[in-house]
């Protein structure tokens, strides 16, 4: 598989996955009931080739996410694509800690489900429908890469300890385990600096730049020319905005340059507001 021809997976994956990769970090936690509701458009050397929708929610015991997307532009013509995704957990002493996760793709007449159940970090089981073919060459998950991971949705979500300055060269160092029901992968980050974003609805501001670097771990094959692309790159980048009335940060660009162009994922749309707190009642 090239690139380029991963790209439109990538498009779709990028809404279904938490982010193309499945980005990013790292340990969080929610201090208040917050709410996001984003659009994004992901293109390749400046073409649209597609577009989707993120929605989080966060409340005091509990936490959901779901987005949704499928390929725009001129690459609509070329190849129809779509996805979605979802993850719900509980809020435990302010943690995120995922339970369901679930993720689906469309190629023209292919689709593709992915279920994952996770208990304290744990995959307690996890399912591909339909059941992909077996590859001699793809190194094999095992149990104990299947313990103290995250789920791709629930890891794109940074949160900054503490009290201090929420974007600081400290929230863009950690890494973190992913497991997306294929395969296991690792994701460290680091600063890179500070840049203004400003999206054509919602936040407009600063945001913290880091880099992004890929280690796949179980669960792929290695002579894939985009794994090997992915976990030679130095240059790929994501920018964090803070969601509103936490200290937790959200992608709101992804930059990945390749040697067909960039390709980025950018949000067009991102309104992001604290909800009132309230008390419960017996």
């Amino acid at each position: 598989m090239t690139i380029i021809s991963a790209l439109p997976i990538v498009a779709r994956r990028l809404f279904t996955a938490g982010f193309a990769l499945g980005l990013l970090l790292s340990t969080h936690h929610a201090q208040a009931q917050a709410r996001l509701d984003a659009q994004y458009e992901a293109s390749l050397a400046g073409i649209p080739v597609g577009r989707g929708t993120w929605a989080i929610e966060i409340g005091d015991d509990q936490y959901g996410a779901s987005a949704q997307g499928g390929t725009a532009g001129l690459l609509k013509s070329f190849s129809q694509g779509s996805g979605n995704g979802s993850v719900t957990g509980r809020v435990v002493n302010g943690a995120l800690v995922a339970q369901s996760y679930q993720a689906s793709t469309t190629t023209g007449k292919k689709s593709e489900q992915i279920h994952i159940n996770l208990q304290n970090g744990t995959v307690k089981d996890f399912a591909i429908e339909p059941a992909p073919p077996v590859d001699p060459d793809r190194i094999p998950v095992t149990d104990a890469h299947k313990r103290g991971v995250l789920d791709p949705m629930t890891a794109s979500l940074v949160r900054v300890p503490g009290n201090g300055e929420l974007l600081s060269p400290d929230s863009c160092r950690g890494a973190a385990p992913i497991f997306d029901g294929r395969m296991r992968y690792e994701l460290k980050l680091d600063y890179k600096r500070m840049e203004n974003v400003k999206a054509d609805k919602g936040y407009r501001g600063p945001a913290l730049v880091c880099a992004i670097y890929f280690t796949p771990v179980a669960g792929y094959i290695p002579d894939r020319p985009v794994i090997k692309y992915l976990a030679q790159a130095r240059n790929m980048e994501v920018f964090f905005v803070p969601l509103a009335g936490t200290r937790v940060l959200v992608p709101f660009r992804v930059v990945i340059p390749t040697s067909f162009g960039t390709a980025m994922l950018e949000a067009t749309s991102f309104i992001t507001q604290a909800t009132p707190h309230v008390a419960k009642t017996q």
